[in-house]
């Protein structure tokens, strides 16, 4: 059993682009800057925004939060993604996800610019994935992708089950791996809550994708011996320990591990690769921008 690290896949693809961006700033010209809109006080929101503010700061790319209450108007947020669509110094913003219930997030993420749209959740965004054209990835698949293609996975004619249907990530992840590329030519079967036999369908995976968003789900008889199962949840557990809580994915871990090739641990797996590449895709923005 080999451990997939994404916290050392991560600080590869970091260093590129620091490497990218110190190029920038040695032709004199602007670095890339990356926004986002922080509604309320969502604890895990609020440590996913940090981490991408840090990041941001480790590769030299500009970084802006705007940090709004819980009560803030519809029209207030539509207003300020208005002015970064317009705005020529910001290549791209995500609105962090998920709104308080009285906004509706279709219809801010219909706002976005696409563009802008670095979070790739932008219906032409996904649109353009799905027909093979240049587009933004939706960020936790393109870090699933990166870590498959930079660990050496073949997955070429390999079976893919994964596990949820999330336009965030399940729907996503299922059409980049069947797609005629390297990584992907799998045959993928995509399982949800009412799928009956998922278990044994399971079992089934040459490669494993758990995004259900249940803790320690996948258990090790629905694995079989040498799979490759990458974890994409991510949940608090409380418990006595002087934190409070600790934290667990969608895959029991130490009962499903010895059963692997490969697998990714929960954290410093799938979740610090999602940020990383929200950073690829802003340069991205950034170089279209450019060009224009």
């Amino acid at each position: 059993m080999q451990l997939i690290d994404g916290k050392k896949i991560a600080a590869e693809i970091k260093s590129e682009l620091a490497e990218k961006s110190a190029a920038i700033i040695d032709r004199g010209e602007r670095v890339p800057h990356l926004a986002a809109i922080l509604i309320g006080d969502d604890p895990a929101s609020q440590s996913y925004v940090s981490s991408k503010e840090k990041a941001c700061q480790e590769v030299g790319f500009t970084s802006t939060l705007y940090r709004l209450e819980e009560n803030t108007t519809e029209k207030k947020l539509l207003e300020i993604i208005d002015f970064l669509n317009s705005d020529d110094e910001v290549d791209g913003f995500i609105v962090q996800l998920p709104l308080p219930k009285h906004i509706a997030a279709d219809k801010v993420i219909n706002r976005i610019n696409p563009s802008k749209d670095v979070d790739g959740f932008h219906p032409e965004s996904l649109g353009k994935m799905v027909t093979g054209q240049p587009t933004f990835l939706p960020a936790t698949p393109y870090g699933i992708m990166q870590m498959i293609e930079r660990t050496g996975i073949e997955t070429e004619g390999k079976h893919c089950v994964v596990l949820g249907r999330s336009n965030i990530v399940g729907t996503p992840i299922s059409i980049l791996l069947s797609r005629k590329a390297t990584p992907g030519n799998c045959t993928v079967t995509l399982c949800h809550t009412k799928t009956p036999n998922l278990k044994e369908i399971a079992t089934t995976a040459d490669i494993l994708i758990a995004a259900m968003g249940q803790p320690e789900f996948v258990t090790a008889d629905m694995v079989k011996e040498g799979a490759v199962v990458i974890d994409v949840g991510i949940h608090r557990i409380l418990d006595t320990s002087p934190k409070g809580y600790h934290i667990v994915g969608d895959v029991k871990f130490e009962e499903v591990a010895p059963k692997c090739s490969y697998i990714t641990p929960v954290p410093g797996g799938v979740g610090v690769m999602t940020v990383v590449s929200l950073l690829m895709n802003t340069l991205r923005a950034y170089e279209f921008r450019e060009k224009r």
